[in-house]
């Protein structure tokens, strides 16, 4: 009884480690994202009394770039959406890992956490190598990017379109790929547009 306790007991103390490395990753991430130019995004810029009056005259007081504005929308939009994405999915994923192999390597382990830990590892390894073959076969269909997010009984495919939009052909082709790589229904695919 006591060894069932304690195998669950690190089981859920795992699971909370690395819902909370996955929350302080995007918390940490999401502040620090820089733009092309090097300046971070989401800074806030004070404008000066005198800055608004020289823009009113007419004199040049800078552009966007020139006093730290930008665009934070960009973040989330286009290749550097799914860059982010992609690095998101992997820092947490290799943080899982890492918890799942400490767990395994455990001096007073029982033999059943070292074999949780280690299916666990291969499960997060099999759902790398699947998300992968499916951003590669959609980008091969024509799609500018694609990022997917895969879980125990679902998977979330985002694509990237040069419309912006996805037309019902469009997730029949991105549901049939997923549907053959993963095994899923296509009642556990979700498939939405970039925008």
């Amino acid at each position: 009884m006591s060894a069932r306790w304690k195998r669950n007991a690190v089981v859920a103390v795992m699971a909370v480690l690395v819902c909370s490395a996955v929350a302080l990753n995007w918390m940490y991430t999401g502040q620090e994202v820089e733009d092309a130019s090097g300046k971070l995004l989401g800074e806030a810029t004070l404008v000066s009394k005198q800055e608004t009056e020289n823009s009113k005259t007419g004199e040049d007081a800078g552009t966007a770039e020139d006093t730290g504005a930008a665009d934070e929308g960009a973040v989330y939009t286009g290749s550097d959406y799914f860059a982010s994405a992609r690095l998101t999915r992997q820092q947490a994923r290799d943080n899982a890992i890492s918890l799942l192999q400490e767990a395994a390597e455990q001096e007073n382990a029982d033999q059943t956490v070292a074999n949780e830990a280690s299916q666990g590892i291969q499960v997060l390894a099999s759902y790398t190598l699947k998300e992968a073959q499916i951003e590669n076969l959609v980008t091969a269909k024509g799609y500018t990017d694609c990022v997917a997010f895969m879980g125990d009984e679902s998977v979330s495919v985002v694509v990237s379109t040069k419309s912006g939009e996805l037309t019902a052909e469009d997730v029949a082709k991105i549901t049939d790929i997923t549907v053959t790589e993963t095994g899923f229904s296509a009642n556990g695919i979700k498939i939405m547009a970039a925008n």
